[in-house]
């Protein structure tokens, strides 16, 4: 089956477009627009993004062959997914927040049940290329619009736009700034296999138009849009790429010459050094204090979750508990101590405080799993293992499995990625 679908014929994309009610080649071929359209959206829109995603599944469901696709859910990687969703929704019952709350906790979970429909129709062509292009050409898009927004804020489209906006909204045009850095690191580090692999062809003249993508994105959030988050986890992302693909005095020499780009960057950027020097003093304003700044009410967070977690260490809380266990521990309490939120800002333990142990490990099998799935060579194993390592790296400080725009940035990665890397596997033969 596998085969014979990406054995496409030469025929124009329209033709292919306007035949797909009777032609299962036009039914991939449209899914495969509809990716395309879902990865051109993500870094812009989030109601367009539901929609097109939407659309794909319905055009999905006609290109499915019943007995292969039933027999690829069976796969670890695919099980996986379908079981942190299934633990989400069994919590409900033993969570004592409103049912409202609820389900509502319920669909960050729901996104990972495109994995398995992202492998398998991956699996049949061979068009991962264009979803990461198209990722690509719209993020740059993205950073011609936040350097025009840098010097003319009234262009953004933000809806809380102010003549005088606060230096972290400083660039963006949509969105937010976690978001938008979020896209520029996975750019910026991705970009690192096609160039080395270009420099060993000698392919000089496409590898330098990289090169200048690459410092493209790196003066945008050095100069533009600072995020903290970004700058602890590119050093570790091209620690790993440096690990894997790089010579030990290559990694020496790139190392050296990181070190010299980011102290210039230090030198010319107010904005960065103002990000990093807040580090020190919101620590230090939380402890003398108890402020509720930025690293104060991370802390904060963290501790009182770890309270909440050895309370109901195996199965959690329960779906939707987390809002409802900080007011509870906010009553009477000032400052950071006082402040109420539904996610504490690491991924750990907000499966933990919902889902206990069992979560964890649901979570953390599941990463290991799609990690494991990327061991091999080739630009589509580095991009899907780079997105692996992004998210579980960010999720550190952020819960951005569940969050919309990471956790879709997590989905698509992964999903076309790990597809295409099945699709070239060896087919198990038909029992006969």
């Amino acid at each position: 089956m596998t085969e014979a679908v990406k054995r496409q014929p030469a025929v124009s994309g329209l033709s292919l477009v306007l035949s797909a009610w009777h032609d299962q080649y036009a039914r991939i071929f449209n899914i495969d627009l509809f990716t395309v359209l879902i990865a051109i959206l993500l870094p812009w829109s989030t109601s367009g993004v539901v929609i097109v995603a939407i659309l794909w599944f319905m055009a999905l469901i006609p290109s499915l062959e019943i007995r292969p696709f039933l027999r690829s859910l069976l796969r670890p990687v695919c099980v996986l997914p379908i079981a942190f969703f299934a633990l989400s929704l069994v919590g409900t019952l033993w969570s004592d927040a409103p049912w409202a709350e609820r389900l509502y906790a319920v669909g960050p979970t729901a996104k990972l049940l495109m994995l398995p429909l992202l492998f398998y129709h991956f699996e049949r062509t061979t068009r991962a290329a264009w979803i990461f292009v198209a990722f690509l050409v719209s993020c740059t898009l993205l950073t011609v619009l936040s350097w025009a927004v840098a010097f003319a804020p009234e262009l953004s489209l933000k809806t809380n736009f102010s003549p005088n906006p606060v230096f972290l909204e400083r660039g963006i045009f949509v969105k937010n700034y976690i978001d938008q850095s979020q896209e520029f690191t996975l750019c910026l580090v991705a970009m690192a296999y096609p160039i080395m692999t270009f420099l060993r062809a000698k392919k000089f003249l496409m590898a330098a138009l990289l090169i200048a993508l690459v410092l493209n994105f790196f003066a945008n959030m050095a100069l533009v849009v600072v995020s903290r988050t970004a700058l602890v986890t590119i050093p570790f992302m091209l620690a790993v790429f440096a690990l894997l693909h790089l010579r030990w005095r290559v990694s020496l020499a790139i190392f050296c010459a990181a070190i010299a780009v980011s102290a210039l960057a230090w030198t010319s950027s107010s904005q960065l050094q103002q990000r990093t020097s807040m580090f020190l003093r919101d620590y230090e304003l939380y402890k003398e204090i108890n402020g509720a700044t930025s690293i104060g009410l991370r802390l904060e967070f963290w501790k009182k979750s770890l309270r909440f977690v050895a309370e109901a260490p195996v199965v959690g809380h329960g779906t939707g508990s987390i809002r409802g266990l900080f007011e509870r521990a906010a009553v009477g309490q000032g400052g950071a101590a006082a402040e109420i939120v539904s996610n504490p800002h690491n991924q750990t333990l907000n499966v933990a405080v919902q889902w206990g142990i069992i979560g964890v490990v649901v979570l953390y099998a599941m990463w290991f799993l799609h990690l494991m799935l990327f061991r091999g060579e080739g630009l589509v194993a580095w991009i899907g293992l780079l997105v692996v390592v992004q998210n579980i790296c960010t999720s550190l400080f952020n819960s951005h499995l569940f969050d919309f725009h990471e956790g879709w940035m997590y989905v698509i990665g992964v999903g076309v990625a790990g597809g295409t890397i099945l699709g070239q596997r060896p087919t198990p033969a038909e029992p006969s």
